[in-house]
């Protein structure tokens, strides 16, 4: 039935009239969407990529700082271990007593010098017009525990191609029956290989006796029997002790390069170009200082 009231026909293959709307779509419907433009993408690759790079900067400097404090560690805990063991072996010096260096072959409680054609590194100070002369001087100590004689040397090797500057240890004991002057002989003429290498890059060990009254025993000092100064070499005096003469206490100072400092340094060829490079890291180098006391010092070798 149509609008009229009439009935429809719906005979079969009959053709149904089409109703056409003109209503306008609604507001809320769907609408189509829009892609990122180029432009768009473009921005956003560059933003991320420069975040990226700052994080991969601030990680970088990150594992560079925490190398430098690993091999910075490392240094300190090598040059404080060298220093506890040069210690500890200045702490257990004897005297030889009964033989006066009067007596020819009389053994050495105790010998500083400075090595015969060495060059000191002389270094510019930071920040300062000045500079400091690193000494490199080597040491022998005379020590006796129960029937035994022991002879302890600590030398720094100038000539190592394979490194710069490495310390050595040397020890050897014989039994109390026999004269100890034959210990500072053999340590006087061993060859580096039969010692004992402990740190690499010492720049700098000096060593210095102090007497009982807190003076430096220096080439000018006469208040002590038994002692043999030499002539002062780079404002430092080197001497020979015997008999019954032993310092009362030794200021002991060790300059030890830092380990990236020390493998630049290596990498130039020995010579002008290592030398002049080293002479300009001051600020490269840990300073260890310690004064020990010597307990079996006999005062009656001072006047």
């Amino acid at each position: 039935m149509n609008m009229s009231g009439r009935a429809v026909s719906r005979e079969p293959g009959a053709v149904q009239p089409v109703h056409v709307s003109c209503a306008r779509p609604s507001a809320f419907g769907p609408r189509p969407r829009s892609a990122f433009s180029l432009i768009e993408v473009m921005l956003v690759v560059a933003l991320l990529s420069l975040i990226v790079i700052a994080l991969m900067g601030v990680f970088s400097s990150t594992q560079r700082a925490f190398r430098a404090s690993i091999t910075q560690t490392d240094v300190l805990e090598g040059g404080r271990a060298a220093m506890d063991l040069m210690t500890g072996d200045m702490r257990e010096m004897r005297v030889s007593a009964g033989y006066s260096n009067s007596v020819p072959g009389a053994p050495v409680n105790f010998f500083i010098a400075v090595p015969s054609g060495y060059s000191p590194l002389v270094q510019s100070l930071v920040a300062s017009s000045a500079t400091r002369t690193n000494i490199l001087e080597k040491v022998f100590i005379l020590s006796r525990e129960n029937l035994t004689w022991t002879g302890t040397g600590y030398v720094v090797d100038t000539n190592s191609t394979s490194a710069i500057n490495p310390l050595y240890r040397f020890t050897i004991s014989t039994n109390v029956a026999v004269n100890p002057a034959v210990l500072f002989n053999i340590f006087n003429t061993n060859s580096i290989i039969n010692m004992s290498r402990l740190v690499d890059g010492v720049v700098h060990l000096r060593v210095r006796a102090y007497d009982t009254n807190g003076m430096w025993m220096n080439s000018a000092y006469t208040n002590a029997s038994n002692f043999d100064p030499f002539t002062p070499v780079y404002g430092e005096t080197g001497f020979y002790m015997f008999s019954n003469t032993l310092p009362a206490s030794v200021e002991v100072e060790l300059g030890v390069l830092e380990d990236r400092t020390l493998q630049r340094a290596e990498s130039r060829p020995a010579g002008l170009l290592r030398d002049n490079y080293l002479r300009e890291q001051a600020g490269q180098v840990h300073l260890f200082r310690q004064r020990v006391t010597i307990p079996n010092v006999d005062p009656a070798a001072y006047r």
